[in-house]
């Protein structure tokens, strides 16, 4: 049974632009700031070159996506480029961290602004980050379609509201001091902006996991690369005119002192009626990235189970609803245990270093197919060819030597996580020889 094509152009776009916009462009701007010294004008450079990254990335896997669209995305470019092992190291991690870890750091981030609304213990912190996990794994086993719907809405609703807040925050505000100097470019300075991505590509990590479902989109090879570019340039502006519209109602200095700074800028600039609107569509704003990844991800899983490098039963679709259920599910028991274990900066730190190591890999599978497959039909191309690809492969290499440099426990811990694929893969092939005889 194969899984029914059913995601159109505008839900493709939705979806990359939903699953993105979650928590960090509410969240994360003061971190960023911290980083390079409270500048104004190099905080913007974080966020436009985390944007411009995105895009290079976009627009690498919009040629891979309409050449091959396959259901699991990635771990299927990976695969076809590098060979079996390398593409379930990457499913492995995917699965221990990166995917259900990305949906675990967003129900953290959800139940910890939800308890500003209302007095909760810490166990029911934890309580409501299950639920929520819980919920959208029930919305997205009864259907892709609802599960598409469902984004659709909540995505343009979170829009509409940064796009308003940023908009009224730079009408209101008259901070001075937004605009610095740039600063003269050091060993230090690169490296405090390095650290600085690891928070921005945190607040633009999901657009990749739209390629997990190609195989359940109309048209891919149009489709795909479109949304892929409309997305990730959507995305940039977005964030952009929200960072502005805080920075104006802050100035650098206020802004950089808080890690609730959605809040505590609408907060000084509306007074805190207007901000419990902003606490709602941030609420909206957290489902909505991690129903997107509880739409996406499964898919990758379901892909490993049908090559036989997973469990088998994830490669199963309920002939009810259409959905790999148990793919959905499995994952989102694990993304549970995570949400109730870990917390938000532990998380996402450990999600954007162990993606990035099989982001730029797979960027570098375009290099393989175009070698190995040249007469591959082939409706979309990377523009600039080969630069566009190589930059960014070459960016996400930096981004994890730059990690393991700066903070080596989490780095070095993510690393060992990672080479444990390894060996399970060669365990897992030997299980699956045993059975075959």
């Amino acid at each position: 049974m194969q899984l029914k094509r059913s995601l159109r152009i505008g839900d493709l776009f939705l979806l990359i632009v939903g699953t993105v916009i979650g928590s960090g462009i509410f969240l994360v701007p003061g971190a960023v700031l911290r980083q390079v010294n409270g500048d104004a004008k190099l905080a913007i450079g974080v966020w436009i070159a985390g944007g411009v990254l995105s895009l290079m990335g976009a627009l690498t896997y919009g040629e891979l996506a309409a050449a091959e669209p396959n259901a699991g995305g990635l771990y299927f470019y990976i695969r076809q480029a590098f060979g079996p092992m390398s593409a379930f190291i990457y499913g492995w991690t995917l699965f221990l961290l990166i995917g259900t870890g990305s949906v675990a750091t967003l129900s953290v981030a959800f139940s910890g602004y939800f308890a500003q609304f209302v007095d909760l213990s810490p166990l029911a912190v934890k309580s409501i980050a299950v639920a929520l996990i819980a919920v959208v794994a029930a919305v997205n086993v009864r259907g892709t379609r609802q599960g598409a719907d469902l984004q659709n809405w909540t995505t343009a609703t979170k829009c509409l509201a940064i796009v308003v807040m940023g908009g009224a925050l730079l009408f209101a505000g008259h901070t001075p001091g937004v605009v610095s100097s740039m600063p003269m470019v050091t060993g230090s300075l690169a490296a405090r902006f390095g650290t600085a991505m690891i928070a921005v590509l945190w607040a633009y990590e999901g657009w990749q996991y739209c390629s997990f479902s190609a195989g359940e989109a109309i048209n891919p090879q149009r489709t795909f690369p479109r949304a892929f570019l409309w997305g990730a340039l959507a995305l940039i502006a977005i964030y952009l005119v929200a960072n502005a519209g805080y920075l104006a109602a802050l100035g650098p200095s206020r802004a950089a002192s808080t890690d609730t700074i959605a809040m505590t800028a609408v907060t000084g600039a509306f007074g805190s009626n207007v901000a419990k609107f902003v606490g709602l569509a941030i609420l909206i704003s957290i489902f909505s990235a991690a129903n997107g990844l509880t739409l996406t991800t499964p898919r990758a899983y379901f892909a490993m189970a049908n090559d036989g490098l997973f469990f088998k039963k994830l490669a199963e679709i309920s002939p009810r609803y259409g959905t790999p259920v148990f793919a959905i599910v499995a994952s989102s028991v694990w993304a549970s245990f995570l949400a109730f274990t870990g917390t938000f900066e532990q998380l996402f730190t450990y999600v954007v270093f162990t993606g990035w190591i099989f982001y730029g890999l797979a960027a570098a599978a375009v290099f393989v197919y175009r070698r190995k497959h040249p007469d591959l039909a082939r409706p979309y191309r990377v523009p600039g060819y080969p630069w566009t690809p190589a930059i960014f492969v070459i960016a996400a290499f930096a981004l994890v030597v730059n990690t393991i440099v700066m903070q080596p426990s989490r780095g070095l811990a993510a690393v060992a996580l990672v080479l444990l694929g390894i060996p399970a893969y060669g365990i897992w092939r030997r299980v699956a020889a045993r059975q075959q005889t």
